[in-house]
């Protein structure tokens, strides 16, 4: 039978209808011909529904008629037909089969529409402002607990206030916690205090970071910019390594950035030195792009080794220049920023990436790649070099293992 077109894949066929059986499988019915078929008539993909009901649904059996009925409490209504429907997940033939639903223009609450993440617990750095703020209050809004770790108390616990002002429900679900990024001790205390406040973490965020600022050295004598952005982060995702649980997903927010980075130094010469350089050295845009692809390139280390924990490792780039409190440390960038913003997303637009990665169905055992606007992206050349990614690995535990000893990351020391 031919398919009229239609600017949709997902799009059915006029005179056709989807319905699911009561063990999650789609099916269609094509009321035309009174027949029936698995595969969807323009796709020609098999799809499911999750196990999880939207968020305010209720599926239980009617006790008179015996039939499955679905319930939306916040609405008041009843109806026969699974709600699930409208998210159902195609059938994959791999790791990495799945089509683009999103684009540049969606935002993180349209990525979570209909999702129920109760029961699940995120952690996010740098949220109470930005991207991340945006980033914490779309996963909270729909029902997740959301551990906000921050270097800045008073302003976290104003983002949770404006939180709650949305939804009190979500308010509720968030939990400060504070974090300072240019301390490797205090990574070890956040993480350490994190391990009282939860038993597992499902979803870890890697978003904080500095852009644009002059030389400084950390408390550690690391460059601030490559510790803040990069190293710290590492070290904070390694100690909540006992904290992730199966399927947990691991999420490092790096930049388009990453293509410009500058190392000009064969692989098997690089040094710790290279990483955090010394101030005659130092440029703030290199050290800002070198600190994004070591990102992804211990994006890539890790979701080799957690692969058989079944913990999922992926990076992204949320977004060109986006209005945030990224560009506060020299005028020059904020005017900059303050001049495309008419032409950049928001921040729910550039939320809506690390909201995907972190929840979407069809990304179930996807790791190791890297993300644009909802979707598989490819990195430079030089993000994609295994023997590279591992170099920059080791200089980093080694740097780490300097300041704070090896006692737990002996596992990683001794990886090879």
């Amino acid at each position: 039978m031919e398919v009229p077109e239609s600017d949709s894949e997902d799009e059915l066929p006029a005179g056709w209808e989807q319905r699911a059986t009561r063990d999650g499988c789609v099916y269609y019915v094509n009321h035309l011909t009174k027949g029936t078929q698995w595969n969807h008539p323009r796709t020609g993909k098999k799809k499911f529904v999750s196990g999880d009901m939207p968020f305010g649904w209720e599926k239980k059996v009617d006790d008179s008629t015996g039939e499955v009925i679905f319930i939306d409490h916040e609405n008041g209504r009843k109806t026969y037909t699974d709600p699930r429907l409208a998210f159902a997940v195609e059938e994959k033939l791999h790791q990495d089969d799945f089509r683009q639903r999103f684009d540049s223009s969606t935002t993180a609450l349209q990525v979570l529409h209909g999702r129920d993440l109760s029961g699940k617990v995120a952690f996010v750095t740098g949220c109470n402002t930005g991207i991340g703020f945006e980033t914490a209050y779309s996963l909270a809004r729909h029902g997740c607990k959301v551990i906000m770790a921050c270097r800045d108390m008073s302003n976290t616990q104003k983002a949770i206030n404006e939180i709650r002002s949305k939804r009190e429900q979500s308010g509720e679900l968030c939990i400060p916690l504070a974090l300072d990024l240019s301390s490797l001790e205090n990574v070890k205390l956040c993480a350490e205090s994190c391990s009282k406040l939860t038993k597992k973490i499902d979803i870890l965020i890697l978003n904080a970071g500095v852009f644009g600022i002059s030389y400084l050295q950390t408390i550690d004598n690391y460059e601030t910019t490559f510790q803040v952005n990069h190293l710290s982060h590492l070290y904070l995702t390694l100690l909540l390594e006992p904290l992730l649980v199966r399927n947990s997903r691991v999420i490092f927010v790096s930049s388009e950035s990453h293509r410009f980075a500058s190392l000009n130094k064969p692989i098997e010469d690089l040094c710790a030195e290279d990483l955090s350089p010394n101030y005659e050295s130092f440029g703030s845009m290199t050290a800002y792009n070198n600190s994004k692809l070591y990102n992804i390139l211990c994006a890539k280390v890790l979701s080799n080794m957690w692969l058989s924990k079944n913990i999922f490792v992926n990076s992204l780039h949320p977004g060109n220049m986006v209005s945030s409190n990224l560009s506060r440390n020299w005028w020059p960038y904020r005017l900059l920023f303050a001049f495309v913003r008419p032409f950049t997303k928001s921040l729910q637009q550039a939320a809506s990436t690390s909201a995907y990665c972190a929840t979407a169905l069809e990304l179930e055992g996807t790791t190791g790649l890297y993300f644009n606007n909802c979707f598989r992206c490819e990195t430079s050349n030089l993000a994609g070099n295994e023997e590279f990614a591992s170099k920059i690995f080791d200089l980093c535990m080694q740097m780490i293992v300097r300041q704070m000893g090896s006692n737990e990351l002996q596992q990683y020391i001794k990886r090879k």
